[in-house]
């Protein structure tokens, strides 16, 4: 005889989403160490090389939790597959983009390949004034010019990777920051008023946080 499991509690449920947001945050703060001639690199390795464990560890929670209760039926188990089901599959879109980003850099700036051979900085520390678009102080020139040695590229090949670089950098945060903020206003919702009255059907604001950014985010798109 078979014994039916019964539903798990809203505050386990919020507690899956409060962890997974935990989860995903950590990724903003880890660390990689970086070789000098790819400093370039440096901003996005830490979340290129913590974010496929944060996936496989949010993967086998949701495993875990659809085997503790098999297909949720209740409105707060829904709610919380729901969710936690968006974030997952947002952070993996994420971070593929992320390392696709990454794969360009690299290319761009001749890994695997041979290096180029670098433009030596003159005597004063700079190089001539019209070649950045941006505007560097005396010791950010020679910061950059020694930073570009190192990595075998011209200066201005290397202010473009590392400007790539800062910009994946910036996309992985902001989806990392949107998906763990969704977490925790999914989680306090499914405490506060998930309860047996709560129907996903019910409109858009009966889908969690997540869910709704996705659909807005597709119809912008459209």
């Amino acid at each position: 005889m078979t014994t039916e499991r019964a539903p798990l509690p809203r505050t386990e449920l919020a507690d899956l989403l409060t962890d997974a947001a935990q989860s995903v945050s950590a990724i903003l703060t880890a660390e990689y160490p970086t070789a000098a001639n790819r400093s370039y690199l440096h901003p996005v390795l830490g979340a290129l090389s913590a974010g496929p464990r944060v996936i496989c560890e949010l993967n086998d929670r949701l495993e875990g939790f659809v085997a503790d209760e098999p297909r949720p039926t209740t409105p707060a188990g829904l709610f919380t597959l729901a969710s936690y089901a968006a974030a997952l599959g947002w952070l993996t879109e994420s971070l593929a983009e992320l390392t696709t980003s990454v794969d360009a850099i690299c290319t761009r700036a001749g890994i695997p390949t041979e290096p180029r051979d670098p433009i030596v900085a003159s005597s004063d520390g700079a190089e001539r004034g019209d070649e950045f678009d941006f505007a560097f102080s005396a010791l950010e020139l020679a910061a950059i010019h020694t930073a570009a040695e190192a990595a075998g590229l011209t200066p201005g090949d290397y202010v473009e990777v590392l400007s790539e670089s800062l910009l994946a950098a910036s996309r992985i945060t902001d989806a990392c920051m949107e998906i763990s903020s969704g977490l925790v206003e999914d989680a306090a919702y499914v405490l506060d008023e998930a309860t047996d009255h709560v129907w996903l059907g019910d409109g858009p604001n009966g889908l969690p946080t997540l869910v709704r950014s996705l659909l807005a985010r597709m119809e912008a798109a459209e």
